[in-house]
């Protein structure tokens, strides 16, 4: 039996026992980033096409619903005062034009315009087209909807690359951005945007602003780090792992809040007093138990002399700062986090995407975060599509290069999917096993980012099946006869 056959058996499998034992199935199907043939290549008995044709023509089927031969079409070019307007049939010609100085919110009357245009030259209607551009294409969609019309979006990328193929130069300009916007969405080079209900709205802002709280908190740590290597390196070796030691986190505040750049000073009082300000200083940092083999290793380092002397008191004095911000900044994220668990406790999903061993609440929240509603997704290729977690396979007549992942998504998805794995990693055995296969055969060897890669692919594809049957369960619960379209 070939080795696409043994996957995809594999796979029928591993999906055939969602809800029971998750343990023994998760990443059963996972075969690294290698092309996947049993996906699109595989020709369907007595169709003729590919899974892959299909899923392709069921997409430009729904796309032609949204964009009929019978509606002309609304290009806009979104900013933040100035509006280029433009009406085209599906052949680019342009019906009307117009340049509006107006905010996203005042383009209700261009809509009315637009649809009194198309009635005039004999269309049934209008299909909006617009570049996702920040927030402006919500406040666009929410005018559309109020008005029964249909708006697409229009990848950016795919504008640049139309701009190049229309006359092979790179000149850019509203008016010209806005005709190619309207001639990729006649050609069905489109996509339906998000349509998020207010749970998963408020899931994604959530999720948005854990992102930042982590960058911030990260570069404190850099930060921190630096300016204690440079001033006083003696205090980062009191702890295997300081930053993670609430103990040695507690001693560096209680030094940095009183010693005025000299840490010396506090070494005369003793240790017995400095440890009574460690221990009293420990439940600010949420620790409760005392390691007093790393605070005599902070007290000593009070008079360790290494480090440039003539920058420790002003990088201590900034370090204060920077420690204070770290802390601020970790309190925030805890806050954030427990938020994104209640409303993953609202959508009823925390106790299924929990099942997966070594997976927390918190790091299934910030997936679906970037992922919104999965059943938007018609199958679990596409949503790894959407992360840019997808091979990319780098082949061409007899050459055959290494497949890597494509990196054409959404990076924050393929971040927090990473970030998932490497929590997961640890306790779960099944990963575990999974990753020393991918980087030690001898066949196709990835490396450890390849690996992790591929796992954080197999994790979105499984995340996918179990919410997505949960979903359709419910619906026939509630007598619910289809699941909402995908988009």
């Amino acid at each position: 039996m070939c080795d696409s056959s043994l996957a995809s058996d594999r796979s029928k499998r591993a999906m055939s026992r969602v809800g029971e034992e998750v343990e023994d199935v998760l990443l059963l199907s996972l075969t690294g980033l290698v092309s996947q043939n049993s996906e699109e290549d595989v020709v369907v008995q007595g169709s003729g096409l590919s899974r892959g044709d299909t899923r392709r023509n069921a997409k430009l089927a729904r796309l032609r619903e949204l964009v009929p031969v019978d509606n002309a079409i609304l290009g806009i070019d979104l900013a933040d005062v100035k509006q280029a307007v433009v009406i085209t049939d599906h052949d680019s010609r342009v019906l009307a034009r117009k340049a509006v100085r107006a905010k996203a919110w005042d383009l209700g009357p261009v809509l009315d315009w637009a649809r009194r245009t198309a009635h005039k030259h004999g269309f049934a209607g209008v299909t909006v087209g617009c570049e996702p551009t920040g927030h402006r294409w919500r406040v666009l969609n929410e005018l559309v909807a109020q008005r029964d019309m249909t708006l697409v979006c229009v990848n950016p990328m795919l504008v640049g690359r139309a701009r190049e193929s229309e006359d092979y130069t790179r000149d850019k300009s509203d008016d010209k951005d806005a005709v190619l916007i309207a001639r990729l969405v006649a050609q069905l080079h489109c996509y339906v945007p998000e349509r998020a209900d207010e749970t998963w709205a408020r899931l994604r802002q959530l999720g948005a602003r854990r992102e930042r709280l982590i960058t911030e908190a990260t570069a404190c740590v850099h930060q921190l780090r630096d300016l204690l290597e440079c001033a006083w390196p003696g205090v980062l070796a009191a702890a295997a792992k300081p930053f993670e030691s609430t103990n040695w986190c507690a001693a560096l505040a209680v030094v940095l809040e009183r010693c005025d750049g000299r840490p010396e000073r506090l070494s005369r009082p003793g240790l017995a007093r400095f440890e009574g300000a460690v221990r009293r200083e420990l439940a600010r940092w949420g620790g409760s138990r005392r390691r007093r083999a790393i605070i005599e290793a902070v007290f000593v380092a009070l008079l360790d002399p290494t480090g440039v002397m003539t920058q420790r008191r002003g990088a201590l004095e900034r370090a204060r700062w920077v420690l204070g911000d770290w802390r601020a900044a970790t309190t925030r994220l805890a806050q954030v986090e427990t938020r994104m668990v209640e409303v993953l406790d609202e959508l009823g999903l925390t106790e299924l995407v929990t099942s997966i061993p070594g997976v927390s609440a918190v790091g299934a929240a910030a997936m679906l975060a970037e992922t919104g509603d999965l059943t938007r997704f018609d199958s679990p290729r596409a949503l790894v599509k959407h992360a840019g977690l997808c091979p990319r396979d780098n082949s061409s007549g007899t050459f055959t290069g290494r497949s890597q992942i494509s990196r054409r998504g959404r990076p924050r998805l393929r971040l927090a999917a990473w970030r998932a794995v490497w929590g997961a990693l640890p306790h779960n055995p099944v990963m575990a096993a999974r990753h020393r296969y991918l980087t030690t055969r001898q066949h196709n060897r990835l490396t450890d980012g390849q690996a992790r890669a591929a796992i954080a692919a197999a994790l979105l594809r499984w995340l996918h099946v179990i919410v997505t049957r949960r979903v359709r369960w419910q619906a026939a619960v509630a007598g619910a006869d289809v699941l909402p379209a995908a988009a």
